[in-house]
């Protein structure tokens, strides 16, 4: 919060601003100065004389106000060696202009210089005072307001130059600061008449946070002085910041004048913070007094980030409690060199003749003495000689780290300079000494370009802006215990935003004298396979590390999200790879497959050994009973049966998923259809036994061989349909499960499956129900009963199949399709072979003719 002083002062500003629209709103422009008039600390005639703004103090008396008489002028203390350098390095170009022949020849620069008093009302009121109203007290004729300087050169900071750049609008006069580098001021609806030699915050906010990201700062802090230049630098850097994923954990204004309890309440909150670094917006005097409290404090460990107003300032770097910032980066002002401005600002002497008075204090307050013409002269100093030895001083005059400002001074006067020797037509000589009016200097010197004599390009955007060029500074303490300020880096905002930020391979000095960067950040790095989860209620800094969920991947830190693996991939376990899923389908190399791979190979060679014993014993009565032809055809079919379920092993092709149902399909009818005819052959032989039958002359063999080929042709005819409308083909099912591409046969068409089992189902019941009917004729070896046995298997085997197969996932659903084959397979060769090759093997004297027609009661 600003101080009571601070909002007086800014109330007299604005009275001064009302004066400034009263009388140049009037019909003729006439000037009455109010009060006493404003003399200036330093002043030199000359044909054309050039305004300056310093504060040669930085604070004044507070005098109470009884309103019963007229206030007295304002009484500055605290003298400020800053602001004589700034006035010298004025003062050193102007010097160097009127000596030169190129630049104005047979032309002399004057110059008035005002003492502002770092007070904002008062740099007002000597603004006015630049712009020649009549001083002339004892008459109190208007005179027209002419005359005025041509441009003004000043002042350091930003809040009074927005105040003077107010009151020289209307004039026209350009305000050539070297300091004052507040974003707002780039505003010239606002400030028009207003230029700078240094660049705006609006590019070393943003290069500021461009630099806290580099570094991995994520989570820190902020301290802003309480005026324009703070609070729209920590604007632009926390609008940056924000842009750039950076939180701020706290933001605090502070300013010189504020009480002790605001400076212990920032100390609290730094204090109870976890951020480990600390972004300034402070001038060097806010700055100074935070850094002597904070060292009462210990409150040491804190990365600082400054900005150019302290950054390279030795004043700074020697206050007490400065190790506090021992390793603090930020930028600066690029390094200059003018050639013999450092001898020029070291010999003040000639000072006496122009500001006698401003000499006289200065010298008293530099060697502690007093003249004695000095009516304050302290009874217990020596009296001073006016010749004591400067060199040997050791205070801020001596500080040349600020020589970029002064060559930023000397830079706004050569381009004054420029402007008027090109206003005036000046070649060998200038003919023309009358000064030209503000307006056409200003529009000039907008679009001024030259070089000084270093080779620096100085010229103005159209903002009134320079190019943006910093140093990045690092503080890195001596043994001594001073600072030494080492470039460790360049920012230039000329360059792409990629390449604006350069540092460079050298060691880094930071916090605790520590050679590891600090880090700061709210929640640490999100590793690869985990994702951020904002915390709720806590800035986006703040976040939990949250493991992705299964297929899903983040291979990049600190994502945001996981990305979802595609179908046919799989993330691994530390979730940061999609990888490819494993394929899985029915195998003869794994256990199960080589188990019915051996099972299928031992039921078509028990099926194979079978025939040959028939076929050995080809001519017996057993073999030759019900048909042998369809004997031989039924182990055919079974061996075929044992076969194909070698088809549904293996990768799914599109032959092998047309072929293992179709296969299935066709052998089992075939094989079911010979059983039918069998049945049907020992139905109609017991049949033809009744008196005046002769079905066996209507069921024949030939016949038999009719009824299996009719049956069987039925289920080629289904899969010839099914084959043709919608076939089976390889699929790769991904539903089952999530880590596994199930390679199987799609049905195709469902109806053509469910049609081909159905049959085969239809066919084996209609069996089984004759074969009921005949299992209790007479004969010695009814051969009926064995297929109703057999046919009961056939038929619980796949009953049981169908919920099976429907509900076992993958590769199982094709084993039990395969066990189902072999399965009902094993049972009609068990059932209907094994005991005929039981009686031909062990029992041959049951093998007679002459047993197979003995009757059974």
């Amino acid at each position: 919060m600003l101080s009571t002083q601070r909002w007086s002062e800014q109330g007299l500003a604005l009275l001064q601003l009302l004066l400034v629209a009263s009388f140049s709103k009037a019909e003729e422009r006439g000037c009455i100065l109010m009060g006493e008039p404003e003399e200036p600390q330093l002043f030199k005639t000359g044909d054309i004389i050039l305004g300056g703004i310093f504060s040669f103090h930085s604070n004044w008396k507070t005098v109470e106000l009884t309103y019963a008489h007229r206030p007295l002028p304002l009484q500055c203390t605290s003298l400020n060696f800053r602001s004589f350098q700034y006035a010298q390095a004025m003062l050193f170009a102007i010097e160097e202009i009127n000596n030169s022949t190129d630049l104005l020849p047979g032309m002399t620069l004057g110059y008035k210089i005002y003492d502002a008093c770092g007070s904002i009302a008062h740099s007002v009121r000597v603004a006015l005072a630049l712009t020649d109203v009549n001083e002339d007290t004892t008459s109190m004729s208007e005179k027209p307001c002419s005359g005025s300087v041509p441009a003004i050169m000043g002042e350091t900071s930003s809040s009074p130059c927005m105040a003077i750049a107010t009151v020289l609008g209307p004039f026209h006069i350009p305000l050539v600061s070297h300091f004052a580098t507040c974003a707002c001021l780039s505003d010239k609806v606002r400030y028009p008449s207003f230029l700078r030699t240094i660049p705006s915050d609006y590019y070393q906010s943003r290069a500021l946070a461009q630099m806290v990201k580099h570094f991995g700062w994520t989570w820190v802090g902020a301290i802003r002085s309480s005026d324009d230049y703070g609070s729209n630098g920590m604007g632009i850097f926390t609008e940056t910041a924000t842009h750039l994923g950076i939180c701020l954990e706290y933001s605090i204004s502070f300013f010189r004048t504020d009480p002790s309890e605001k400076i212990q309440r920032i100390i609290d909150i730094i204090k109870g913070s976890t951020s480990r670094v600390i972004v300034t917006f402070l001038s060097h005097m806010d700055l100074e007094i935070l850094i002597e409290v904070f060292a009462h404090h210990n409150l040491t460990g804190y990365q600082w980030v400054g900005t150019e107003a302290w950054i390279s300032d030795s004043a700074t770097a020697t206050t007490e409690g400065h190790y506090i910032l021992d390793g603090s980066v930020g930028l600066a002002i690029p390094k200059a060199h003018v050639t013999g401005l450092r001898e020029f600002i070291m010999d003040v002497k000639p000072l006496n003749s122009s500001g006698e008075r401003l000499f006289t204090e200065f010298w008293e307050t530099a060697f502690h003495c007093s003249f004695k013409w000095t009516k304050e002269k302290a009874g217990s100093q020596k009296e001073c000689t006016g010749y004591e030895d400067l060199t040997g001083l050791e205070n801020s005059l001596n500080d040349m780290s600020l020589m970029p400002i002064f060559n930023n001074v000397y830079k706004g006067v050569y381009a004054i300079a420029h402007s008027l020797h090109n206003i005036l037509g000046c070649g060998q000589m200038c003919s023309n000494t009358a000064s030209p009016d503000p307006f056409t200097i200003l529009q000039n010197v907008k679009n001024i370009h030259f070089k000084t004599k270093e080779g620096e390009e100085v010229y103005f955007n159209e903002n009134g802006d320079p190019a943006a060029k910093y140093d990045i500074i690092n503080w890195q303490p001596k043994k001594d215990g001073s600072v030494e300020f080492v470039t460790i880096g360049l920012y230039d905002a000329s360059l792409p935003e990629d390449k604006q930020l350069n540092l460079d391979n050298k060691t880094f000095n930071w916090a605790n004298n520590s050679k590891k960067v600090p880090v700061s950040v709210c929640s640490g790095t999100c590793a690869l396979g985990t994702r951020k989860v904002l915390q709720k209620g806590r800035p986006v800094c703040c976040y939990d590390c949250i493991p992705c969920a299964e297929g899903e991947v983040s291979n990049t830190t600190d994502s945001i999200t996981c990305v979802r693996c595609h179908p046919e991939f799989w993330s691994n376990e530390r979730r940061d790879n999609c990888e490819k899923k494993e394929t899985e389908f029915l195998s003869y190399t794994e256990i199960m497959g080589s188990i019915l791979t051996l099972s299928s190979l031992l039921g078509a060679c028990l099926t194979a050994t079978v025939a040959f014993i028939f076929f050995r014993h080809r001519n017996t009565p057993i073999v030759k009973a019900n048909n042998s032809e369809l004997s031989f055809l039924l182990l055919f079919s079974l061996t075929l049966c044992f076969l194909c379920s070698l088809t549904f092993m293996g990768r799914p092709s599109d032959w092998s998923c047309m072929l293992r149902h179709t296969a299935f399909g066709i052998t089992f009818v075939l094989c079911i259809s010979c059983v039918l005819g069998k049945t049907l052959a020992v139905l109609m032989a017991f049949k033809a036994t009744l008196p005046g039958s002769n079905l066996m002359k209507w069921f024949g063999p030939r016949r038999q061989r009719i009824v299996v080929v009719a049956f069987t042709f039925i289920q080629v005819l289904i899969c010839i349909v099914w084959l043709t409308a919608n076939p089976p083909y390889p699929f790769k099912n991904l539903r089952h499960f999530k880590d596994k591409i199930i390679l199987e046969c799609a049905l195709g068409s469902p109806i053509g499956f469910w049609a081909v089992l159905g049959y085969i189902g239809l066919l084996a019941i209609l069996c089984f129900i004759l074969a009921f009917l005949a299992r209790k004729l007479p004969d010695n070896f009814n051969e009926a009963k064995f297929i109703t046995f057999s046919m009961l298997i056939f038929c619980a085997v796949w009953m049981t199949f169908i919920p099976a197969y429907v509900s076992s996932p993958g590769k199982f659903s094709v084993a039990v399709e395969i066990f189902a084959i072999l399965a009902s397979s094993f049972g009609l060769l068990f059932c209907i072979f094994i005991p005929k090759c039981y009686i031909i093997l062990l029992k041959p004297e049951r093998n007679t003719k002459k047993n197979m027609m003995d009757k059974k009661s």
